[in-house]
């Protein structure tokens, strides 16, 4: 506790000796990025989102005419219900009910799939931004450089975003890796 304690008043002594004195300063220059906005918004990002899209489409459509049939089984199934044999409308219902699961597989796998596309992109895309963001901040003398979609930022100065000149810099820097 009490190592603890002079640590801290030593560390407050060192901090206030840096405010203090003259000519003494830390150089401290921070800037911050919307990762999400530079995946979202750079020209791989924006190809990457209209892929997305006609995956998206293409499954839905796909999925919305199986559920067409499914209510459809549905109602009939309800509807014969009171003049079907027990044996039969049960054979109905497990007809019905293999054809639900198979539907929500379909909806599960284009889920996975939208997902994992998704995951793809991330593991290929982040680490060339962070490329640029690094180069950017080496080349500006940036100690740090924050996310501002993963640490929580109260406030930060406008001039201190570098996100649009991360998205340029990507633009021009980007190119994807052919199979």
């Amino acid at each position: 506790m009490k190592r603890s304690l002079l640590f801290s008043v030593g560390g407050m002594l060192c901090l206030a000796l840096l405010i203090c004195v003259p000519g003494v300063q830390a150089a401290e220059k921070t800037g911050f990025i919307d990762m999400r906005e530079v995946m979202l918004n750079s020209e791989a990002g924006k190809k990457a989102t209209e892929e997305f899209k006609k995956i998206y489409e293409r499954d839905k459509v796909s999925i919305q005419e199986k559920e067409t049939d499914l209510r459809k089984l549905k109602d009939d199934l309800e509807k014969q219900r009171s003049i079907l044999k027990e044996e039969a409308y049960r054979e109905k219902e497990s007809a019905y009910q293999k054809k639900f699961r198979d539907y929500q597989l379909l909806v599960k796998d284009s889920n996975e799939d939208l997902q994992a596309r998704d995951q793809e992109l991330s593991r290929t895309l982040i680490p060339e931004i962070l490329k640029v963001v690094g180069a950017i901040g080496e080349k500006e003398n940036y100690t740090l450089v924050l996310d501002i979609g993963t640490v929580p930022v109260a406030y930060f100065n406008k001039e201190s975003d570098l996100t649009k000149r991360v998205i340029e810099a990507f633009n021009k820097t980007y190119k994807p890796k052919t199979p």
